[in-house]
């Protein structure tokens, strides 16, 4: 059974910082891509960044680029966000989500038009993430 468990949200003040994580299980870790979107009240789930675990390459959006990280630990199947200087706009349910990694690159990168909701399979239950100005 594929799982995603997603840790590590809360509440900060506008400046701060916080570390989300996704712990896998159930599937061929190399072999996927892990995302985490975020979705907040009234609006659209929207990619935020995503890894590809057998090449590392990455996307993360441009709303997020500068202050967002992605990375991953093979050795426990896990997948971090690191967030920094958050703003209140960040604001949300953060979810991770796996997919086979079949996403077509462009470049160094994952194609921005791949991370998308529906081409994920495998979702966690999601972690709220919320930032007081």
């Amino acid at each position: 059974e594929v799982q995603l468990v997603e840790s590590g949200g809360g509440l900060v003040q506008a400046g701060g910082s916080l570390s989300l994580s996704c712990s896998t299980s159930g599937f061929t870790f190399s072999q996927y891509a892990i995302a985490w979107f975020r979705q907040a009240p009234g609006k659209e789930r929207e990619g935020v960044a995503c890894i590809g675990i057998h090449d590392g390459r990455t996307y993360v959006a441009n709303s997020v680029k500068d202050r967002f990280t992605i990375s991953k630990t093979n050795a426990v199947n896990t997948v971090h966000l690191q967030m920094n200087d958050l703003k209140p706009e960040d604001t949300a349910v953060y979810f991770c989500a796996a997919t086979y990694d079949d996403l077509p690159r462009r470049g160094s990168r994952i194609n921005p038009t791949a991370v998308v909701p529906a081409l994920f399979d495998h979702w966690g239950q999601g972690t709220q993430v919320t930032v007081s100005s």
